[in-house]
């Protein structure tokens, strides 16, 4: 009760200091550094009270009013212009809104009920049928506020990922070059809150919607901003009405948006009208699948857009097309009602003029797109004829090239004629990324004069090195002859990544580029070497696995000595080969291990000794690579012959390693992989696994009753000296733990995080990796609830099950 009176003395006092009428964003906005300093300490002090106390005003009658009050203050504060006092009261808003959505969203479950409501759940069974109306009424109470805050959401909407033309600083219209992540994380609060309210009213958010969209069509309420916000708005609750609603609702807002679109003049305003056209229809799939003109309309659009020079409205286009075509592709495939062909087919004839405008970089995306459309055609030969003839203009000129090279090869040479082949592979590998295994006729056109062209430029980057020395490389001729060797790597590895494993395939691709690709690898010095070569192969073995087994010794010979020798000397250099290496080598040990096996003692030692440096190095990907090809390694070992010889060579080893990135605080990201190492490690010597002694007999004089015990001892040992700190009773209370525990992963886990917390080296640290595994259960969990809600799911994120349909 002492909180009720000073919240209601508080009342009366702040009506005289500031009258619930001011216009406080204003009065902020004009006001001395004290008065926005006491804005946002009224901010603080709302949003702290309403969060503990508005329950016990709640309680009575004659406190309601104040504390309606109150909150219709926190909404003027919410409209101030301020990014710190917007946070404050959006964190508010973002709870206030969620304990009321849920309690009504959970009404089946009283548990639930209960703890949303601050009750005890024994109180329930006395008051179980007045729960629901206690709900509602609650509703009730709070449906002005909630009315206004719908207003708020819509006014103040951040700018979504997706949006890429903004207004700058001189109130110019732009492309969006970067994106803000605070932007981000705002708009996805201030999304989540809108949809949470529209679920409590969906009329009213449809309504508030609807007349400040017509406010924009009358010219009453025009600006950049205003229609922005209400677009981004609009697109940030898809999903989050009944399908019926949703799609009157859609039908009057995107028709509103095409008036306004041809009645408005200027260039400026056009592209914002257009941005936020596409912004809406990228984000309603469900709507544009069940409505096929529409569907078209809106394409044709875009088409129109694409020829629209105006900063970021070409990339927008381009954008949102992709995003359409991948939730509808099916529908431009069919002869729709009304229609002499399908879509496709008028698209491909009219291509061209389409892609015009574009540049190279929005017309490989408008190639995916496109690919996507063709792959959703059930019939092989439609989908063949429709590739032909989507690949027509880069096929003509790839052909006009290669006929000029066979009467002179100095043609390839030429650098326009190197970025026009450039250009082409990477048109071909954005078609290749959307159609996968369909790509393969195309594929099959340019395969081996793909080669020879990558022949040759591998031969001219290594004469350019060898005669110019280390600066050649930095040359833009040579860059520019690289990038076509890689772009030719990432074409192979997209389309084999993406096609089905079939054999036919995999004969006519693999074999023929092994010496050309794997062999220049091999041939060229360190600085002319891609590192696309080490994925490729990754990608063939984990595609092709055992089928590959018999090719694994050359791809070994070829890239494992000579990528070594390029990566260990230092942790800089060649970091894109250090990733894709340990990559290649994850694959190799885990599909084609027996090729592992028939190694030399020196090259196992040598493919031992890389992992021990993966996994110590401060990059996480590479320690992290290198923890799971070890554990891959290890578990194949395990079950091989020649256990007992491989542990006996490496398990002490491989023990001291592991606690020494443990218990060194830069490694703590690899923490549950280190645990799983261990745990491995300790379950193959208490089960016996390993036969022979894991101790040398010759140095060592003491002999063991087993493998575990000398383990035991060993670990013991290594730690007293590791940490120098703890008593040799503590250590030992460890290690015996961990034998206690290595059947139960969570209890062996948390005794060595209480092992690692207790040491000095990591008390005073931050340990958030060390319960990474953790975070990720809950955010799993998170998003399980967030699936539950319809709306709060992006719908770019939904699997459509019903796609092809």
């Amino acid at each position: 009760m002492q909180y009720v009176k000073m919240y209601n003395v508080f009342m009366v006092q702040l009506q005289t200091m500031l009258p619930s009428t001011t216009n406080i964003p204003d009065a902020y906005a004009s006001g001395t550094t004290d008065e926005q300093a006491f804005i946002q300490n009224l901010a603080l002090f709302f949003t702290s009270f309403f969060k503990s106390h508005s329950k016990v005003m709640e309680a009575s009658q004659e406190n309601i009013s104040v504390l309606l009050m109150g909150l219709e203050y926190l909404v003027n504060i919410s409209y101030v212009d301020d990014t710190e006092v917007f946070k404050v009261c959006l964190d508010y808003w973002n709870s206030f809104v969620l304990e009321i959505f849920e309690a009504h969203h959970n009404l089946d479950s009283p548990a639930a009920v209960a703890n949303m409501m601050g009750l005890q759940v024994p109180l329930l069974s006395s008051m179980p049928n007045g729960m629901g109306s206690q709900l509602l009424q609650r509703r009730k109470l709070y449906a002005s506020t909630m009315s206004k805050l719908r207003m708020l959401m819509i006014c103040r909407m951040a700018k979504p990922e997706e949006v890429l033309i903004v207004e700058d600083e001189n109130g110019n219209i732009v492309r969006e070059t970067m994106k803000d992540n605070d932007v981000l994380v705002q708009y996805k609060i201030m999304r989540e809150t809108l949809i949470y309210l529209t679920h409590l009213d969906h009329d009213d958010t449809e309504n508030q919607m609807l007349s400040k969209l017509n406010k924009q069509l009358d010219g009453k309420d025009w600006s950049w901003n205003d229609l922005n916000t209400l677009c981004w708005a609009i697109g940030s609750i898809s999903g989050s009405m009944m399908e019926e609603q949703e799609n009157r609702f859609l039908v009057m807002v995107i028709r509103d948006l095409l008036n306004l679109c041809e009645i408005t003049k200027g260039k400026d305003n056009k592209a914002v009208i257009a941005s936020n056209i596409m912004y809406v229809v990228g984000q309603y799939p469900r709507f544009l699948r069940a409505h096929w003109k529409f569907l078209k309309t809106v394409v044709n659009k875009l088409f129109e857009f694409m020829h629209e020079t105006h900063p970021g409205v070409q990339d927008m286009a381009c954008d949102t097309f992709l995003k359409i075509v991948q939730k509808c592709k099916r529908k431009f495939v069919i002869v729709q009602v009304g229609e002499s062909e399908p879509f496709v087919s008028e698209l491909l004839t009219g291509l061209p003029t389409t892609i015009g405008d574009l540049e190279p970089h929005q017309i490989h995306m408008f190639y995916e797109a496109v690919g996507q459309m063709i792959s959703g055609e059930p019939d092989p030969q439609k989908r063949n004829e429709y590739l032909r003839r989507l690949m027509e203009l880069p096929n003509l000129k790839w052909n006009e090239i290669i006929g000029q090279a066979r009467q002179s090869v100095d043609v390839l040479k030429d650098q326009d004629v190197i970025r026009v082949i450039l250009n082409i592979l990477q048109t071909n590998t954005s078609a290749a990324t959307s159609l996968g295994t369909c790509f393969f006729p195309q594929i099959s056109l340019i395969f081996l004069d793909m080669l020879n062209v990558y022949r040759m430029y591998s031969e001219l980057i290594s004469n350019g090195i060898d005669g110019g020395g280390p600066f050649a490389s930095k040359t833009s001729f040579v860059k520019l002859l690289r990038s076509v060797k890689r772009e030719t790597v990432k074409l192979f590895e997209t389309f084999l990544d993406k096609a089905e494993v079939q054999p036919h395939i995999g004969k006519q691709i693999i074999p023929p580029m092994m010496d050309p690709v794997l062999g220049d690898y091999a041939r060229n010095v360190p600085d002319a070497r891609e590192s696309e070569v080490l994925s490729l192969f990754a990608t063939i073995i984990n595609k092709y696995k055992t089928a590959i087994i018999e090719d694994v010794p050359r791809v070994f010979v070829a890239v494992f000595q000579c990528t070594l020798e390029m990566i260990t000397k230092n942790f800089e250099d060649y970091p894109e080969h250090r990733l894709k290496f340990f990559s290649l080598l994850r694959a190799i040990a885990t599909h084609c291990f027996p090729a592992l096996i028939r190694l030399s003692s020196q090259q196992l030692k040598l493919v031992m000794d890389s992992i021990i440096w993966a996994f110590r190095h401060t990059e996480r990907n590479i320690a992290e690579t290198g923890l799971v090809l070890l554990l891959e390694i290890l578990k194949n070992f395990q079950a091989s012959e020649f256990c007992n010889q491989f542990y006996r060579t490496y398990f002490v080893s491989v023990e001291q390693e592991i606690f020494a990135v443990l218990t060194d605080t830069f490694h703590k990201p690899g923490f549950k992989l280190h645990v799983l190492v261990l745990q491995n490690l300790f379950c193959l010597v208490q089960s016996g696994g390993i036969t022979k002694p894991l101790w040398d007999a010759a140095t060592t004089p003491c002999q063991y009753p087993s493998n575990e015990m000398f383990v035991r001892e060993y670990t013991i040992k290594l730690l007293c000296s590791s940490f120098p700190n703890m008593t040799q009773a503590e250590v030992t209370h460890f290690v015996n733990g961990l034998f206690k525990s290595t059947s139960d992963l969570p209890s062996f886990k948390n005794h060595i995080r209480d092992f690692l917390v207790q040491s000095k080296e990591f008390s005073a640290q931050d340990n958030k990796d060390l319960y990474a595994e953790e975070t990720v259960v809950q955010r799993e969990k998170e998003h399980q609830r967030m699936l539950s809600i319809p709306g709060l799911v992006d719908p770019s994120e939904i699997q459509d099950e019903m796609l092809d349909l």
